[in-house]
């Protein structure tokens, strides 16, 4: 199977857990709110950037939703996963069900580039950041990019 390029591509169901203790924490992933995004977030309010969590911006999908977005200067913030979004330097591809998990990162791989490009279609401008980067260096690029859209705005 070739991966999706396009999101919405239906992937196979998930197969079930190679193990329990996969499985346990699978189930344990959080949407929002995580250590990284926690980090990135106070180190934004350290710097005066007020900001929404978890929020879809205009002209997007409404199932596309970005982790930090400030509205004044259209900067929608997102703070992926190593693993959830194939990072080049982290990504460790599972062993168990191998095909599956190719596709379901390739699908999400996909999903952030479309998403990228909706947000940019409506006059906004996506900042992704890794997980494993210093929160301080990704929030000053979060700021750096607010700054100079409330500059030229």
């Amino acid at each position: 199977m070739a991966p999706p390029s396009l999101p919405g591509v239906q992937l196979p169901p998930a197969p079930p857990a190679s193990s329990e203790a996969v499985r346990r924490v699978l189930s344990r992933n959080r949407r929002r709110d995580t250590a990284p995004e926690l980090a990135v977030r106070r180190a934004l309010r350290s710097l005066g950037i007020g900001y929404r969590v978890d929020w879809s911006p205009p002209g997007t999908s409404r199932r596309r939703r970005a982790d930090i977005v400030v509205r004044r200067g259209r900067v929608a913030g997102f703070v992926d996963g190593c693993f959830w979004h194939s990072c080049s330097v982290h990504l460790h591809m599972p062993k168990a069900n191998a095909e599956w998990w190719e596709l379901k990162l390739a699908s999400v791989v996909a999903r952030d580039r479309d998403t990228d490009a909706q947000l940019l279609a409506a006059g906004w401008l996506p900042v992704r950041v890794r997980e494993h980067e210093d929160p301080e260096d990704a929030a000053l690029r979060i700021a750096l990019a607010v700054e100079e859209r409330r500059a030229s705005a």
